[in-house]
């Protein structure tokens, strides 16, 4: 009982400084890839007009208007839908124990992707708000639909009847999202959509999402301790006082919140889930009060470095950001899927308080 108490403070310990660690390099990571994302593109813009630009605004000066109207929306859409995406991803992994839980993995992206396809035919109009509640909507019904069949399979709940299951479904709303598409004769305007990009991104997209965002991310921590507990598993979470229906229930609407944001901003995105969330765990363990907030952090650099090579690969043509990701991804998801699934109890044990 000394040994485990003391190997749990010293593992703990260990943590904590692998996290400040991390976190001080992330966040100069974030800060030299702001910095290139918004000097360099197709139109480089120098330092000075980049200080310009934030404390004295000029509209006439070109370089000003470039940075203001379209890289930092952009360079803020990126950081938002690689948070939400990440962040979404860990909850999802902590709360159903699944290793290979992502919003795009397992077909929950796709289920907003149809609702927005829907709205754009059928409700033009509708606003940028109404475009995130839909969105939200439909991710919820794909994921009910997900773990109904995970329910109905003879492994019932298990992490590859929930992929399967996940892909069975994204496969099918792809298929009808792809049918109205061509049918509405939309394909030109939405094949960027649905490739993933911020290109379009405008400052009302960020004001819209923001409040909806930091919310959602907000909640996510204050239910960290939680899901650390609930990565146990439920009988040991139940045994340790916790309310593992209402855990459960707020993690769902969290992750189908920022999964929301992320399809209405940016398109499908996938993996980012799946890569973030397991390679913060390898440097600070299964705490998620440390997790979350370093994966909100990676998430948003990788998906900002991803767009800035989308910007350069075929210049002045962009390639689609979510191609950049799945090329990156798919190693990824066979080499977590070939890993021994699940977390250590014993040293998940250990993180706890």
């Amino acid at each position: 009982m000394f040994s485990l108490k003391k190997n749990k403070e010293i593992t703990s310990r260990n943590f904590s400084k692998n996290f400040l660690v991390a976190l001080f390099i992330g966040f100069i990571a974030l800060l030299v890839m702001a910095f290139v994302f918004i000097s360099f593109g197709a139109e480089d813009v120098p330092f000075n007009d980049i200080i310009g630009s934030i404390f004295n605004f000029d509209s006439e000066n070109f370089n000003h208007s470039i940075i203001i109207n379209i890289r930092l929306p952009r360079l803020l859409a990126d950081l938002m839908v690689g948070a939400s995406l990440a962040v979404a991803g860990a909850v999802m992994q902590g709360t159903t124990k699944n290793p290979m839980a992502d919003s795009g993995i397992m077909g929950i992206s796709s289920g907003s992707v149809f609702a927005v396809v829907i709205i754009v035919v059928f409700f033009p109009n509708i606003s940028r708000l109404g475009r995130i509640g839909m969105s939200a909507l439909g991710a919820a019904i794909v994921t009910f639909l997900i773990y109904f069949l995970a329910f109905l399979s003879k492994k019932k709940m298990s992490s590859e009847s929930m992929v399967l299951s996940g892909m069975a479904v994204s496969t099918l709303l792809s298929s009808l999202t792809t049918a109205i598409i061509l049918k509405e004769g939309i394909s030109g305007e939405m094949m960027r959509y649905t490739a993933g990009s911020s290109a379009n991104t405008i400052w009302n997209d960020i004001y819209i999402a923001g409040p909806f965002f930091i919310v959602a991310l907000v909640v996510s921590f204050l239910i960290s301790h939680s899901l650390t507990i609930m990565n146990l598993g439920e009988e040991v979470s139940k045994g340790l006082g916790a309310n593992t229906f209402i855990i459960k229930l707020i993690s769902t609407i969290v992750v189908l919140l920022l999964s929301a944001i992320a399809v209405v901003i940016i398109g499908p995105v996938g993996y980012v889930g799946l890569m973030i969330p397991h390679i913060v765990r390898h440097f600070v363990g299964t705490d998620y009060r440390f997790v979350l907030p370093l994966s909100a952090l990676y998430g948003g650099v990788l998906v900002l470095i991803c767009d800035f090579l989308a910007r350069l690969i075929i210049a002045p043509y962009e390639f689609p950001i979510g191609v950049i990701i799945v090329i990156i991804g798919v190693p990824f998801f066979i080499y977590t899927s070939r890993k021994e699934k699940g977390d250590n109890f014993e040293k998940t044990l250990w993180t706890l308080y």
